[in-house]
């Protein structure tokens, strides 16, 4: 525990909470986000390496977690290994979980409406996915819950910036870890000026990293679309939004019109637009 505890933004202690986090440069700035969740010994601790913790990460920055915490493992008494050739991830929502053995239940901890993940052996999940991965993304989307290397990019965004402070992904009672000071900064500032936002639109939908625009400023950019129900998620500069309300400028990616909402699991101040913009 000692060992993540002093790297990783959440919480890593005994409870069989599931955690949601992220290991930072020390500027601050997230190389990866991820579950993280206690190995029980009667969960899928089968592949022999004892009690300890699963990490539950994006495939496109495994191997760049793993490579980062090799190297700051040194001489501590601790192995890490990639084990997702044995082991699978299923997700689920507005269904009970599955009936599988070995396997270990999370809610998912950002939002409980974004459902529950299960970690079990590969071969024990097949057959249990009855939704495609685009039915999940229209899930996800719709509840404007952000995806790195999508809505945010890795090795750009501060925490704040992706929303991790809202979902969960910061302990701000917990004691240092690589990048605190930058992230404690923010907090008690209250400086950040980019954040996640929903976007609406009807029409012709807009394109995934397409600069968002009111009259000729930059004000954030698109992420993740859900074109067959009119939605999407933006990273955006919340001071240029409020100021686009103010001049009642329409929001627009290319030909698209957007309007702009804050999500509904975010308490930070969000510039309220109008229907036309």
């Amino acid at each position: 525990m000692g060992f993540l505890g002093g790297l990783l933004t959440c919480a890593v202690d005994a409870s069989p909470r599931a955690r949601y986090g992220a290991l930072l440069t020390p500027q601050g700035k997230i190389i990866a986000d991820f579950f993280l969740c206690r190995e029980d010994a009667t969960g899928p601790g089968d592949h022999g390496e004892g009690q300890g913790f699963w990490l539950d990460v994006a495939r496109t920055v495994a191997e760049v977690l793993l490579k980062r915490l090799s190297l700051y493992k040194l001489r501590a008494k601790v192995a890490v290994a990639d084990v997702s050739a044995k082991f699978g991830v299923l997700a689920g929502w507005n269904v009970p979980l599955p009936h599988v053995t070995g396997g270990i239940a999370i809610p998912d901890p950002r939002f409980a409406p974004m459902g529950w993940r299960f970690i079990a052996p590969a071969d024990r999940l097949a057959g249990h996915a009855d939704a495609a991965a685009a039915e999940y993304e229209r899930h996800r989307i719709a509840l404007a819950i952000p995806q790195g290397g999508r809505d945010f990019g890795y090795g750009d965004a501060f925490p704040h910036e992706a929303g991790m402070d809202q979902l969960g992904g910061v302990d701000f009672d917990k004691g240092c870890y690589v990048g605190q000071e930058v992230v404690s900064r923010m907090e008690h500032r209250g400086s950040a000026r980019t954040r996640i936002g929903a976007l609406s639109f009807h029409g012709k939908a807009p394109s995934e990293a397409q600069e968002i625009k009111a009259g000729e400023k930059i004000i954030g950019r698109v992420g993740s679309v859900d074109a067959e129900n009119g939605r999407a998620i933006a990273i955006l500069r919340l001071d240029r939004l409020d100021d686009a309300r103010s001049e009642k400028l329409a929001l627009r990616a290319g030909d698209s019109i957007l309007h702009a909402e804050k999500p509904g699991w975010a308490n930070y101040a969000f510039p309220k637009m109008g229907t036309d913009a």
